[in-house]
């Protein structure tokens, strides 16, 4: 189904950027996407990922990288966890954890421990769960739920002679495997990229992405004193994208801030719906919120755009979008989606531009679109600033 094909792309991103935060930038691989395997009284679509080990870090590293596992608590990790503090009554229990072996050479080989009988003072308890998303269906993530604790209702039933409780289900269909491009060689060596960190599960991934270019990436949470931005003098400042609004994370406030230092700023997501309040524009809130979910992006071949098809899909994470009748006369609309949902923008005399999707999604691999946005991202912005090219205004094709 649609929901379950978005929930493996949200799991699937955030183990990426799992990766990216201890792996060689560029090594991050989906080598397996949407494969069919088979558990105890169940199938699982998977994605299979893969990544080298930077210089420094080992195993431990690894493992601590991927604590929480996205399946157990949500995405954005740190909203989810707040979310279940902020809701539920009580305190949960017992749900999943690891098992594996660490060896005396270092090496370390574990799996996820869910769906597993847990005894404590004779009491034996099986957790069994779904993820829930906006697409959900109660009455079909009652019966997964069900499904999934097939295996310990028939090991009872030998001992009791209680039949499993009903449920059924499907799995996804499968689709061929997809691999990752690894991207060119840093085109941009020795520049200083300051990236804001708006609680976001992926930033790792856009580092890397980053990093590729050839750029010296320094990440700091947002909350810091804007005059930080002086002391670290960058060269660009990526905003992340974040759950919530901007000014819950002062991204207007950062822009504005660099705007008026005149430092290039590449906005994602939440860095883009940010660089429109900056400059007096409005947000709305989409009908239906596209997360994890892929479009169809056409742009005018503008700015980050540059040398990309014409139309490309990428995987959107969002349910705020920039009100075409109020963005604000300085930005100039560069994408957009098939069904009119700005997708991108730029400001018509300043080196600041952005994107409402994620070029760093396992969504916006196909021709490495996501990597050949981010490398235009960084040398185009910074061309500009050192004075090779200017932002001139265009006519736009979208109104």
């Amino acid at each position: 189904s649609t929901k379950e094909e978005s929930e493996l792309t949200m799991c699937t991103d955030v183990d990426r950027n799992d990766k990216s935060r201890v792996c060689v930038p560029g090594s991050v691989r989906v080598i397996g996407r949407r494969l069919i395997e088979s558990y105890a009284g169940l199938f699982h679509t998977v994605d299979h990922v893969e990544g080298t080990l930077e210089p420094g870090f080992d195993s431990l590293d690894a493992f601590l990288a991927h604590m929480w596992a996205v399946t157990v608590i949500g995405a954005p990790k740190k909203a989810a966890a707040q979310m279940i503090e902020d809701l539920e009554k009580t305190a949960r229990g017992w749900y999943g954890g690891a098992v594996g072996m660490l060896s005396l050479n270092g090496e370390m080989n574990t799996g996820i421990l869910i769906r597993t009988v847990h005894v404590h003072d004779g009491v034996a308890e099986y957790p069994a769960g779904a993820t829930l998303l906006y697409d959900s269906i109660p009455a079909l993530e009652e019966q997964e739920t069900r499904l999934k604790a097939t295996g310990f209702f028939r090991a009872l039933e030998a001992a009791t002679g209680a039949a499993p409780p009903p449920g059924s289900g499907q799995a996804d269909e499968a689709l061929g495997a997809l691999t990752a491009a690894d991207g060119g060689p840093g085109a941009r060596k020795g520049l200083k990229l300051l990236l804001v960190d708006n609680d976001d599960c992926f930033i790792h991934t856009l580092a890397n992405y980053a990093r590729q270019t050839g750029a010296d990436v320094v990440t700091y949470r947002s909350g810091f004193p804007l005059e930080l931005i002086d002391r670290i003098a960058p060269d660009m400042i990526l905003i992340s994208p974040g759950p919530g609004r901007p000014r819950d994370f002062r991204v207007p406030e950062t822009v504005q801030y660099a705007a008026a230092r005149r430092i290039p700023v590449f906005g994602v997501c939440l860095g883009l719906q940010g660089i429109v309040e900056a400059f007096g524009g409005e947000l709305g809130v989409l009908d239906y919120p596209m997360h994890g979910k892929p479009s169809t992006v056409r742009h005018r071949g503008v700015g980050v755009f540059e040398g990309l098809p014409k139309e490309f899909q990428v995987g959107r994470y969002h349910s705020l979008y920039a009100i075409r009748e109020k963005l604000p006369a300085c930005l100039e609309i560069t994408a957009e989606s098939l069904d009119g949902v700005i997708m991108g923008v730029r400001h018509r005399e300043l080196a600041i531009e952005a994107v409402q999707f994620h070029p760093e999604s396992l969504l916006t691999l196909e021709d490495e679109c996501g990597f050949r946005l981010m490398k235009n991202a960084v040398t185009g912005l910074l061309r500009y600033r050192e004075g090779d090219v200017a932002v001139e205004p265009r006519a736009g094709v979208f109104g």
